[in-house]
């Protein structure tokens, strides 16, 4: 007798916004935050937080760059020779590091001229090459497309976290705004926020607060 063969059934796609891919967005926001936990992307985050402005900025495009640069690389990642693939990496990743440069100077001059080379710098970011091969070259384009955003999320949100209180402590103001004159207090600033090494305490505090709260402990 033949054999009769019976239809393949697909097994059904995975939702957009499963449980899984949420966990991708919210996981780098607190427990596997990549400055806090994985403590990368600490210079950048010491170089461009003085003022809140310019890290927002920094923020957004990290998250930019992170979310289509693992985008691409995992829609062509079986493509890509082994050999070569850390060059790839680093073309696609300038590629959208190019475009954001050239946004930010076409629509915000004043704060690509504060964050100067910081900007071609994300093509070395830690943050971002880390995803690249961590993620996106062992996973499908959305996974990784939300895997990049979080990350790059996750980065943000310390970025200005440090920013804020380095503005406000160190110059008095938000956003150029004098916060303590406009109630009444008379603040000199304190020049500490504005060095490099007030940067240093302000994320080595919120590193030992995170740490704190999720009970995170090194092992001996």
């Amino acid at each position: 007798m033949a054999e009769v063969l019976e239809p393949k059934v697909k097994a059904p796609s995975e939702p957009a916004f499963s449980k899984k891919n949420i966990k991708l967005l919210t996981d780098p926001l607190d427990g596997n935050n990549p400055v806090t936990v994985q403590v990368l992307g600490i210079c950048s985050a010491l170089a461009v937080t003085v003022q809140l402005e310019p890290a927002l900025y920094m923020a957004a495009g990290v998250t930019f760059v992170t979310a289509f640069s693992n985008l691409f690389i995992s829609m062509l990642k079986d493509t890509i020779p082994s050999r070569i693939r850390i060059i790839v990496q680093l073309a696609i990743v300038s590629l959208w590091v190019i475009l954001l440069d050239q946004l930010f100077k076409a629509y915000a001059f004043e704060v690509s001229k504060k964050l100067s080379v910081f900007v071609g710098l994300i093509i070395t970011n830690c943050i971002v090459m880390g995803r690249l091969e961590a993620y996106a070259m062992a996973n499908k384009p959305w996974p990784s497309f939300l895997d990049g955003i979080g990350n790059g999320l996750g980065y943000g949100v310390i970025l200005v976290c440090v920013a804020f209180v380095r503005e406000l402590f160190g110059s008095g103001s938000l956003f150029g705004f004098k916060v303590f004159e406009a109630v009444g207090i008379t603040y000199q600033g304190n020049g500490l926020m504005m060095l490099p090494a007030g940067a240093c305490i302000v994320v080595g505090i919120l590193i030992w607060i995170q740490r704190a709260r999720n009970g995170y402990s090194e092992e001996a």
